[in-house]
């Protein structure tokens, strides 16, 4: 499928870019910036830090089907880019801007040059990545990790990553189709002390699935809000 340049023009309309300040970890000032969950939740506790970074992720969710016929997590990976210096609905529409485009991509087509076609020539600068690696305390599963020692104002610094554990989450209130807002607590590295999934765009799998069958990646696009940094 092929993207439509149209389209595309009309997105790059609605993301303009603020200034950037210089600031240590992000390229604006993210102080101002405000973590918005719904009001009626209890899920998800507040954050008790200073925010240091706030990214757009795009990546995908990743499954295997289980012998129940029920698609199982596998984990995801996703790359980070650095959004703290947009404002307005460019900061408010970029995880669905994105997605739009991100749906229709073909295999072809890197992360990066998604980004580019919104002509984020400057910013959003990738921050890190996101992927799985085996649970640290050596118990059975997978762990999330956010590794920004390769990318940013952060490169080479070997203790910016976090690998976190689940602290609560609900179902996204935009849909079945997102997969849900979480709150995660650091358990190793000095990248934040507690990040948030929030405003995610796609990323769940069917309802069933053939068992045998070969595992599927979802795409997916979502905000992450990290802190209480040490850095």
């Amino acid at each position: 499928m092929k993207f439509s340049l149209p389209l595309i023009s009309a997105l790059c309309a609605t993301t303009a870019m603020a200034a950037p300040r210089s600031l240590k970890l992000s390229g604006c000032d993210v102080s101002k910036k405000t973590l918005d969950l719904p009001a009626s939740q209890t899920a998800l506790p507040s954050p008790a830090a200073p925010l240091a970074f706030v990214a757009v992720a795009i990546g995908t969710q990743n499954y295997t089907c289980s012998a129940a016929g029920t698609y199982a997590s596998a984990g995801a990976l996703a790359e980070l880019f650095d959004i703290s210096c947009l404002t307005g609905s460019s900061f408010s529409k970029i995880q669905k801007n994105l997605y739009t485009l991100w749906k229709l991509a073909p295999p072809s087509v890197s992360t990066s040059a998604l980004i580019k076609l919104l002509h984020f020539t400057k910013t959003p600068a990738v921050l890190g990545q996101h992927y799985f690696v085996p649970n640290p305390s050596g118990a059975a599963g997978l762990s999330p990790k956010w590794d920004f020692t390769s990318q940013g104002a952060t490169k080479g610094n070997k203790d910016a990553f976090v690998i976190a554990a689940r602290a609560g989450g609900f179902a996204a209130p935009t849909g079945p189709s997102d997969v849900d807002w979480l709150a995660l607590i650091g358990v190793q590295g000095k990248l934040a002390s507690q990040i948030y999934r929030v405003d995610t765009v796609g990323g769940q799998p069917p309802a069933s699935c053939t068992p045998g069958s070969a595992p599927i990646i979802v795409k997916y696009t979502s905000k992450y809000y990290l802190y209480g940094s040490s850095l």
